[in-house]
């Protein structure tokens, strides 16, 4: 296992002055607002789009901006600085649309990455089901050959951005009979197809204003053209998308992280307690301390593996899962921290810091709970 090292170039830091901008001023104001309402943050989607960070990462050649992987990051942890549920706006989009662009044929992406890139379509991921989780070979979602169609039947849990999105990019069983884990496929699935709905919207704790729902199947027939890789091919697919896509979960974790200590610090430098500021206490200052190392020793592991990602190194599934479990970690606790620093104010919803404690968390979760990030690690240590 090798560890190279990477830069950030100018190109890299005229796209992060530019999606701060974009953030601060059309994004922000609204974000609180989305999270209270529960609502799809539609007015960050528009600035997203409208300065093409909506799906940095899909190739010129389909009409995109052509962004490389640390590009992606940055543009996902800028947004996250202010509001985590927009950043899931180019986070989805890329993990919904990856498989295609690593597997998929020509026609197929051509197909679905232009309209990606144009803003004129969003799309989400189905893995997960109710009792396929962490195990995601156990999938019971089922799409059985019909002459050259598929007939698509079952569920699928926890699909971010859900009803939003217009396509879906769906694992199922093709082959029942096939060694597990070998028997499963996936499929471009399209909102208006007959027979694909949607449950009702989850109630969370955080990311809010990304609506969580099932997606559920009656005998939806999916042209074959639609499949996306070979039969039998689609866990594979999968796993190898979560290994790119989990350094974008890292980096959506260093936004929240970077943007909770922003607001602690310039609130410890206006508040005073015996006649000074609190910012002037040795005590606040060693917690001070302590967040920002985390928080840029999380943003340097985020960066490398997102290199990694760019140039498809053999060890990014270690470095994807090392920095998705550090970061998500550090911005659980260190979004603790910042609502301790702001006292019974960062208890109240005046302040971001509870809204980021609250989003924080499901980083720890998704794409792989921390607690598979580390089995992942493991198998690649003891795999040499």
């Amino acid at each position: 296992m090798t560890f190279d090292l990477f830069t950030t170039t100018e190109d890299h830091e005229a796209i992060r002055e530019a999606v701060r901008a974009v953030a601060e001023e059309r994004i922000a104001p609204y974000a609180a607002e989305a999270d209270e309402r529960e609502e799809f943050p539609k007015a960050s989607y528009d600035a997203l789009v409208a300065s093409d960070f909506h799906a940095p990462h899909v190739p010129e050649e389909y009409g995109g901006a052509g962004a490389d992987a640390l590009a992606t990051c940055i543009v996902i942890e800028e947004v996250a600085r202010v509001c985590a549920s927009s950043s899931l706006i180019p986070a989805v989009n890329k993990l919904g649309s990856l498989p295609l662009m690593l597997a998929g044929d020509a026609a197929l992406k051509t197909k679905y990455l232009t309209p990606l890139a144009r803003g004129e379509a969003a799309f989400s991921y189905a893995l997960s089901e109710r009792d396929a989780g962490s195990d995601t070979a156990s999938m019971r979602c089922r799409a059985t050959a019909d002459g050259d169609d598929w007939v698509l039947n079952g569920q699928k849990s926890w699909i971010s951005n859900a009803g939003i999105s217009d396509y879906y990019t769906v694992l199922a069983v093709t082959d029942p009979e096939r060694k597990r884990g070998s028997n499963i496929s996936a499929f471009v699935v399209e909102k208006s197809d007959a027979g694909f709905s949607f449950g009702a919207k989850e109630k969370k704790l955080g990311v809010k204003g990304s609506p969580t729902r099932e997606l559920l199947f009656d005998q939806v027939r999916i042209p074959g053209d639609r499949l996306v890789g070979a039969p039998g091919e689609g866990l594979k697919i999968a796993l190898r998308t979560l290994d790119h896509t989990r350094v974008t979960i890292a980096a959506q974790a260093v936004g929240i992280a970077q943007g909770a200590l922003d607001h602690a610090v310039t609130y410890v430098k206006e508040r005073k307690q015996f006649g000074k500021q609190i910012a002037e206490f040795q005590g606040i200052q060693f917690m001070l301390a302590d967040m920002a190392m985390a928080v840029e020793t999380a943003r340097q592991m985020v960066y490398a593996a997102a290199a990694k990602s760019e140039r498809g190194d053999d060890d990014l599934s270690f470095f994807g899962a090392a920095a998705k479990c550090y970061a998500s970690d550090v911005a659980m606790r260190l979004t603790t921290d910042a609502v301790q620093l702001l006292g019974g104010y960062g208890y109240t919803r005046d302040f971001p810091l509870e809204r980021m404690m609250r989003d924080a968390k499901i980083t720890q979760i998704y794409e792989g709970t921390n607690q598979i990030q580390r089995v992942v690690m493991a198998r690649a240590l003891l795999k040499g």
